[in-house]
């Protein structure tokens, strides 16, 4: 006897869907088959426009199938409907049984025509008729309520599958897709989020033998190779574990990997069994998938956990397998990371060319982004080693503030990372970081001893007139503020206790959101650097700032800074106003003072003290902070933009600055009580002290003992001090910040944040390499010329293509070193300067190719105007000279030149670059590298 058909729920439901019109008239339904075991006997279903109460019952025999009617048609609800599923032939079933069933027969299940009826087709495709597993679980799977998707036409396979997968696997679920079920997804990036969810792998893994093998099959041909490596994976019960196993098979892509780690990964994947090549692709996949998770993780917090669900599961798996040391060298594991981290640290301690080598592998490494504070802590490491390998010295008090501006403050911003410690808790980099921070506070501790001697010297004969070459903080109104009301009137915002460390980073930060920075321009031969003052002695509040604000050298609270400030500007015939903190917030759906806000809408002087930094050190809120940015302090963003509205020039100013405290230092009290912090009414200077007795001491008659060495302290521990005379408590920041370049007086240049950070902060630039001679193709024949674009007017008549030595040997030319050079030399770029009408001079592109190349590709666009400007040529309208070398680099449209940043910055795409203009270097063995 053959076997009966499998008949189960869903089938059932088509067919009475299918013969709804029919059962209208009739309660009985006889279908051939045999009901699928487990299936419910009992439920309700959609006939036609009614939802009706189905019993099924599955007979054997003629006795039994009337038994079942008969129980039927005496105990059921009108409405109620019999299925009864039977092998028994119509010949042995009596007529008076069939009049009351559907047609009168027993129906046979045509699943290819249920499978058209529910899908809404017209046909289906040829394919599927020989596929009866295909017609089976089609019947078998479709949706509970919603149905299969409508198709309007013939239903081809691929449609089919895809649909049966994204149900039979739970494609549609939220976590997975956005989308409904039938514009969901079918591809590797979708199955492998799929792979993560509780149930999914489990789903898969429950199917029949015969269908788990065809989906496989399928889905590897439309998703890709790495999926069949996925699906076997969930079939053994490791489908959770697949992208964490895919990051490790990653060692299997390294030829030279060592055999006994190719050996333990393959071994991971088990009695799933891929080859080398499978596992390979696999793994691309999976890191695809992950780098795109990476990019979410920063405004998604479930990205996030996601993430780090697999690599933690990764690294778990390397340890458990005891491969966690030749994972070393992977882009995606967390100890790889870690490892790579350490690498750099301990490499920078070694040497900078170590410590850069090890932190372009870390900058590689896929989480790098996930780890921006960690990567920082690894720059920062390079950078003072780098600072370390310099012997710098203190000449003079002028020297030393300007130096300490320009380049130390730098290394002190470097050491509080460095101090601070990874983020991320390894104690092989702390003990590195401990290493090398300690070597850059002995360098810096050497320099605070030099300018403490200088300042020593300096300090009985300066005054405001007879300064030795210094800006000192009584002058800044007079020297700096004074000639900016040619522009507008000035915003001047005194940020108290800000200090060069602190004003790096707001500069930076300024600079980023439009702001231009500027600075008188220096005498010939000099470099442009960030203004510095020296602050009035001792570095306190009541002494400094008091002079600062009356440009004069005094000592008061907030009303003989007010006074004094309203003073000084009307000698010079001009109002001005001074706000402390009281008198700057405003009430209720107003941030700042309706005063302060009239008083900006004038042409007023306005002068705003803002205690965020200083309030820090006192309260203790500072800690371990190694950040500061305009956010961070109280009112500074909002008088920024209210600033730029009103068209005025700003200038940031401090009093003093300060020095952190790093729990280590020593109280030494003063002999009579008096003092502050860090300065002392007496004159019994120790070790790591220095006295400072002059005009412009103006505490304890002129005459103090104040620590150079920032482990001194003479009151209570805090966060940070001041007072001292160490370079970090003298040096005051001057920072000049317009809105707009046309604001800014005459003979002040802009200082880009290229230029006010130095040079070892910065990438170092690339070794000059040889450019090897040009060979001749041929000793007997010249080598074959490329056309030549039509020549232009005052071009010399010939060229040195036109030149041929004797024995038809070319002469031998030399090829442009630099990267700028050869890209305007080369046969594209001559062809695209025609379609550029007014192009700029090839020397002047291949400045700003070469500058943007040795700034790591990004550069302000008013440090670009200042590269160019070394060429000769000067370019106010840098935006609208950006826009016309964009027209000749970014061939059909590639963005090889563009603005980034909201227009704040310009960025150069170097290997696009390359690849546009100089595709021949790779086959003719041409230079890559260029001289700086």
């Amino acid at each position: 006897m053959a076997l009966l058909p499998q008949v189960g729920r869903r089938t059932v439901e088509a067919l009475l869907d299918r013969h709804a019109k029919k059962l209208a008239e009739h309660s009985l339904m006889l279908v051939h088959g045999q009901y699928a075991t487990g299936s419910a006997t009992t439920f309700t279903a959609e006939v036609g426009e009614q939802t009706r109460r189905v019993t099924v019952r599955d007979e054997s025999s003629v006795l039994g199938i009337l038994a079942a009617w008969h129980s039927h048609r005496d105990e059921a609800a009108p409405g109620d409907l019999l299925v009864v599923t039977t092998g028994v032939d119509d010949d042995q079933l009596g007529w008076d049984l069939r009049g009351h069933a559907v047609h009168r027969r027993t129906l046979t299940v045509e699943k290819a025509e249920i499978v058209t009826q529910r899908f809404g087709a017209t046909g289906l495709d040829v394919r599927m008729y020989r596929e009866d597993w295909l017609l089976q679980a089609l019947v078998d799977a479709e949706p509970a309520g919603r149905g299969w998707p409508r198709t309007a036409g013939v239903l081809t396979r691929d449609a089919a599958l895809r649909a049966l997968v994204v149900e039979r696997l739970g494609l549609d679920h939220p976590d997975i897709s956005s989308h409904a079920a039938a514009e969901a997804a079918v591809d590797a990036d979708v199955l492998l989020a799929w792979s993560r969810t509780p149930a999914g792998p489990r789903r898969f893994a429950e199917l029949g033998d015969t269908e788990r093998a065809e989906l496989k099959k399928w889905l590897g041909e439309v998703a890709g190779p790495a999926v069949p490596v996925l699906l076997s994976l969930a079939e053994i019960g490791r489908g959770h574990d697949a992208m964490a196993l895919g990051l490790l098979g990653a060692a299997l892509r390294d030829p030279a990997a060592d055999p006994d780690v190719a050996l333990a990964v393959g071994g991971l994947f088990g009695k799933a069994g891929p080859r080398r090549g499978e596992i390979g692709a696999f793994t691309d996949a999976v890191e695809g998938t992950l780098l795109r998770w990476i990019g979410e993780a920063a405004g998604s917090v479930e990205a996030r956990h996601k993430v780090f669900a697999v690599l933690q599961r990764a690294d778990d798996l390397a340890r458990d397998a005891g491969l966690t040391a030749g994972l070393s060298g992977s882009r995606f594991l967390l100890s790889s990371f870690a490892a790579q981290l350490a690498a750099v640290v301990e490499g920078a301690h070694t040497s900078p060319a170590q410590g850069e080598s090890a932190l372009a592998e870390l900058t590689g490494h896929a989480l790098a982004g996930l780890f921006p504070d960690r990567v920082r802590v690894a720059e920062m490491a390079v950078r003072l080693a780098r600072w370390l390998r310099r012997q710098p010295a203190v000449t003079s008090v002028a020297a030393g503030v300007r130096d300490h501006l320009a380049e130390w403050g730098w290394v002190d911003r470097a050491l509080s990372v460095l101090w601070a410690g990874d983020p991320g808790g390894d104690p092989t980099v702390a003990r590195s970081l401990r290493d090398l921070y300690e070597d850059g506070r002995a360098q810096r501790e050497r320099l605070d001893e030099q300018f403490a001697r200088h300042l020593s010297g300096w300090t009985p004969n300066a005054t405001a007139q007879q300064s030795g070459g210094c800006l000192v903080v009584e002058n800044v109104l007079d020297t700096v503020v004074r000639p900016l009301i040619t522009g507008g009137p000035p915003l001047v915002i005194v940020l108290d206790g800000m200090s060069g460390a602190v004003a790096a980073q707001l500069g930076e930060e300024a600079e980023r959101e439009g702001w231009q920075e500027i600075v008188p321009r220096p005498g010939e031969g000099a470099q442009r650097t960030r203004l510095a003052a020296v602050s009035m002695l001792p570095s306190i509040t009541r002494t400094s700032r008091a002079s600062l604000l009356s440009g004069t050298a005094t000592q008061g609270g907030q009303s003989t800074e007010a006074s004094g400030f309203a003073a000084f500007w009307k000698k010079r015939r001009q109002d001005a106003i001074l706000f402390h903190k009281a008198s700057i917030g405003g009430d209720a759906g107003h941030f700042l003072a309706q005063e302060l806000t009239s008083a900006l809408a004038s042409d007023a002087v306005v002068g705003v003290v803002l205690n965020t930094i200083d309030d820090a050190l006192d309260s203790g809120q500072q800690g371990q902070r190694t950040v500061w940015s305009l956010s961070d302090i109280t009112y500074l963003r909002e008088l920024l933009a209210a600033a730029r509205s009103y068209a005025r020039p700003v200038v940031l100013v401090a009093d003093h600055g300060h020095v952190i405290d790093r729990g280590r230092g020593r109280v030494t009290p003063a002999a009579d009580g008096g003092g502050s912090a860090r300065w002392r009414p007496d004159t019994d200077a120790g070790d790591g002290e220095v006295v400072l007795s002059g005009p412009r001491v103006l505490e304890a008659d002129g005459t103090i003992t104040a620590p150079w060495h920032e482990d001194i302290r003479y009151a209570a521990r805090r966060a940070g001090y001041h007072g001292g005379a160490s370079l970090a408590e003298i040096a005051v920041p001057v920072l000049v910040l317009l809105p707009s370049k046309e604001l800014a007086p005459r003979d002040w240049e802009p200082l880009p944040r290229e230029q006010a950070a130095p040079s070892w902060w910065k990438a170092a630039a690339t070794a000059p390499v040889e450019v090897p001679e040009s060979q001749p193709e041929s000793a007997t024949r010249p080598a074959r010329k490329p056309a030549k674009p039509a020549r232009r007017q005052n071009e010399e008549l010939f060229g040195t293509d036109d030149v041929v030595t004797p024995e038809a040997v070319p002469a031998a030319s030399s090829v442009p070193a630099t990267l700028g050079g050869r890209v305007v030399a080369s046969e594209v770029y001559e062809a695209q300067k025609e379609y550029v009408r007014k192009a700029p001079e090839g020397k002047v592109v291949a400045a700003v190719i070469d500058a943007l190349a040795a700034a790591g590709g990004t550069m302000s666009p008013a440090a670009l105007a200042a590269a160019i400007s070394a060429t000769g040529r000067v370019r106010r309208n840098i935006e609208g000279f950006v826009a016309t070398v964009q027209r000749l680099l970014n061939i059909e449209g590639y963005p090889v030149l563009g603005f980034v940043d909201a227009g704040h910055a310009v960025k150069l795409d170097v290997a696009l670059l390359r690849d546009q203009f100089l595709a021949d270097e790779a086959r003719t063995g041409s230079p890559k590298k260029e001289t700086s």
